[in-house]
């Protein structure tokens, strides 16, 4: 059976992404030639027909990839939970060709797409007996087809990583979170502050996480003892005498004990404020968590899901169960819909019971290791200051720290999680001032607990950072302070120059074999050009700086006719150019890997003039700082103005350092943490070891790998500095299908 029209609803709460995957459905059904239909309020709008089944066309969905909410609207539907109410909602599908869905939403919106799955066939009998529909029509569209699409603020579906909404609805917590603290540390207060989730602690876990919050309540790991308003009170307290001016405390909207009594947020505060006395304020962030325009992340996934549940439905595979589109590691990932929605439900299930194992369990282990990294960097003070010992039978390791190359996101949370996570085991933390530069020179303190406070949430490198790289005689003076300074392991957090350095280290163990110590890079770039790893430290802050101006230029271009040419970082890595052209809907993106030919931009030329003489009214072409050496943006900024100056504007955007500057966004801290985690746990290994290993560190495939240093020139592209193998390059055909002009009639 050839799908020749399809439908498309969202429903359940709306999201953030609902509009950019509506977006990408629309214009690749467009471009495989399939007819598709808007059907407006969810499956309301299925059952009431007529105008709410609204044909698209390519203009359809023009200019709501950077909007929040949902535009063809959403709505709680009692008839079509009842057989009456399908039917209906068959019929009116039917008067219209359509056999084909793709259902954005949670888990109630899926199990009524896979209930009216089911029934398909039975209702197409009762319409044809009933002589609403014809013989014909019903032999013509034998089988409903219907992919779906998680759509969810609280992560809790089975099947995707992350559910679209999900990151954006962590921005506005980590905002909110940061300008709260700010305040309660001017008045020294506390404050309590719930979370959406439902009976999902994700938000509230991973809030907690990005914010350095001091306390986090979650339904799937209650406190185990009856006295955990003591032990909170505890901790709380050791904090403020050791110096803390704000405490906070995130409370999840299903946050239960251990008898499964809802924790509410007016209950902690009262807690703190008859134990300890303070000031304590309640926020509850309510939908503002919910609202706004999409993240980055959020506009690529449902970008890519929502071009994928197209070819999905196009796919010759007949009598096919309702499938799940996710995402797991970067990769699209396709599962029954039914399976993840028990899953999903089965979290739930096991909270009630208050079998808590089991929910940890079902919620994967990367939600586990969160929740015991956070438990141990929220304490106040190192272990023994809280009548604790670290973990015994362990060597005591001298482990030094250093950023390398440019500055980037989340460099200081990256650091402060390691310098926590080390004291915690009984190392002594050492910082590296400036890079290699600093070590070179000797620049080498101790860092204790207290001095990483409240650097979870800042942009920049409190310990400085430089591109130095050590040559020749660098070596003996690097080799001595790792003597003089009893130095045990190295942790490099940066960039190429980080990772190159690293690599002579361990060239030169030969001839310095103080250079044989555990060795690890944590890759932290915004550029995304560093081997091993799909995401590096800083980069998705860098696309959110790049799209919030992108965001504002288009609002100035669309009301002038104009065209703008946007410059982005990345030197020979087109990772930001690709991944923002995709998340601000740009028409054409120059990259260096691609080149750039004058065919090219003759055929670009064309595209815009033709654009705008019909009608369109806003242009945005990206490019990647180096993509050509000639055909640069002062290059192609001219050409357009000269070709298309007497029917549009060009402007050109450099948008310069602002990429690379702000606090790191919730998935950078996130990420900074884990790999912090992961680094340490790697060179207690290694530590002791005759031949320790020497390693860079990356997140692939939703695992996390350690490969040698001998692999980093094998790997990379020296001249360009940038790795050979790049996961994000096959993502350029999704990108050119939906920014290419609108088809001609």
């Amino acid at each position: 059976m050839t799908t020749k029209k399809l439908g498309i609803l969202t429903s359940g709460g709306d999201a953030p992404g609902m509009n950019a995957a509506v977006r990408a459905v629309v214009r690749t059904a467009l471009e495989r030639d399939v007819e598709v239909y808007a059907i407006y309020e969810g499956y309301q709008g299925m059952v009431d027909g007529g105008d709410r089944i609204h044909k698209c066309d390519w203009g359809f969905v023009g200019g709501i990839l950077q909007r929040g909410g949902t535009v063809i609207g959403t709505a709680r539907c009692m008839p079509f939970q009842t057989r009456e109410g399908r039917r209906q909602a068959a019929r009116n599908l039917l008067s219209r060709g359509i056999d084909a869905l793709v259902v954005i939403g949670g888990d109630g919106s899926l199990t009524g797409a896979n209930i009216f799955y089911q029934e398909w066939p039975e209702l197409l009998k009762e319409l044809v007996e009933a002589g609403e529909i014809t013989q014909e029509v019903a032999i013509a569209h034998p089988q409903l087809k219907i992919v779906g699409l998680p759509a969810s603020i609280d992560n809790d579906f089975y099947g995707s990583d992350m559910t679209i909404g999900t990151d954006t609805a962590l921005h506005r917590i980590t905002e909110a979170v940061d300008a709260i603290s700010s305040t309660a540390a001017s008045h020294q207060r506390t404050f309590v502050i719930s979370v959406m989730g439902r009976n999902c602690g994700y938000l509230a876990l991973m809030g907690a996480l990005a914010t350095g919050a001091d306390w986090v309540l979650i339904p799937e790991m209650p406190p185990t003892d009856d006295n955990w308003e003591e032990k909170m009170c505890e901790v709380l307290k050791a904090g403020r005498s050791f110096g803390r001016r704000d405490t906070i405390v995130i409370v999840a909207e299903g946050a239960r004990d251990s008898h499964g009594n809802l924790i509410s947020c007016d209950q902690v505060k009262h807690i703190l404020e008859e134990r300890l006395g303070e000031d304590v304020r309640v926020t509850i962030l309510g939908h503002m968590q919910r609202g706004g325009a999409p993240s980055a992340y959020d506009r690529i996934l449902s970008t890519i899901l929502g071009h994928n549940a197209v070819e999905e439905i196009l796919a010759d595979k007949p009598h096919r169960e309702p499938m799940l589109i996710g995402m797991r590691g970067n990769r699209v990932t396709q599962a029954p819909l039914m399976e993840c929605v028990q899953i999903s439900r089965s979290v739930v299930q096991a909270i009630a019971a208050g079998d808590y194992q089991k929910a940890m369990q079902l919620r994967g282990h990367i939600f586990e290791e969160a929740y015991n990294t956070f438990s141990t960097l929220i304490q106040a003070k190192p272990p023994g200051s809280l009548g604790e010992r670290p973990p015994g039978g362990q060597k005591s390791l001298r482990i030094a720290i250093l950023n390398c190359d440019a500055a980037a996101p989340g460099m200081n949370t990256a650091v402060r999680a390691a310098v926590r996570l080390g004291i915690d085991r009984g190392y002594t933390m050492l910082g590296i001032e400036h890079g290699f530069r600093g070590f070179i020179q000797g620049k080498i303190r101790e860092l204790d607990w207290v001095s990483v406070r409240g650097w979870a949430t800042i942009g920049g490198s409190e310990l400085g950072t430089s591109r130095k790289t050590p040559q020749g005689r660098d070596f003996y003076a690097i080799a001595r302070h790792i003597e003089n300074n009893h130095i045990d392991a190295l942790l490099i957090i940066g960039g190429w120059s980080g990772y190159q350095s690293a690599y002579y280290l361990y060239q030169q163990r030969e001839n310095y074999p103080a250079f044989n110590i555990p060795i690890l890079c944590i890759p932290a770039t915004i550029d995304n050009n560093l081997p091993g790893a799909e995401h590096s430290i800083g980069s998705d802050t860098a696309l959110n700086n790049i799209i919030e101006a992108i965001d504002k230029i288009k609002q100035s271009a669309v009301a002038s006719n104009r065209c703008f040419v946007v410059e982005v970082m990345g030197l020979y890595c087109g990772y930001l150019a690709l991944m923002s052209g995709i998340a601000t809907g740009a028409e054409r993106v120059y990259l260096h890997e691609e080149g750039i030919t004058l065919k090219n931009l003759q055929q670009d030329v064309s595209d815009l003039i033709a654009g705008f003489t019909t009608g369109k009214r806003l242009g945005l072409v990206l490019c990647n700082e180096k993509a050509h050496p000639v055909y640069n943006s002062n290059f192609i900024r001219d050409l357009l103005t000269e070709e298309g100056k007497k029917i549009f504007q060009v402007r050109q955007s450099i948008l310069g350092h602002l990429q690379q500057g702000g606090d790191p966004s919730p998935f950078d801290r996130i990420s900074a943490t884990r790999l912090a985690q992961k680094g340490i746990n790697y060179l207690s290994e290694q530590a002791g070891k005759e031949s320790p290993g020497a390693s860079f560190i990356g997140l692939q495939g939703g695992q996390v790998n350690f490969w040698s240093l001998a692999k980093f020139p094998q790997w990379t592209d020296q001249e360009f500095k940038r790795a050979k193998e790049q996961w994000w390059w096959d993502l350029r055909a999704i990108a050119s299908i939906l920014a290419q002009p609108a088809p001609t009639p």
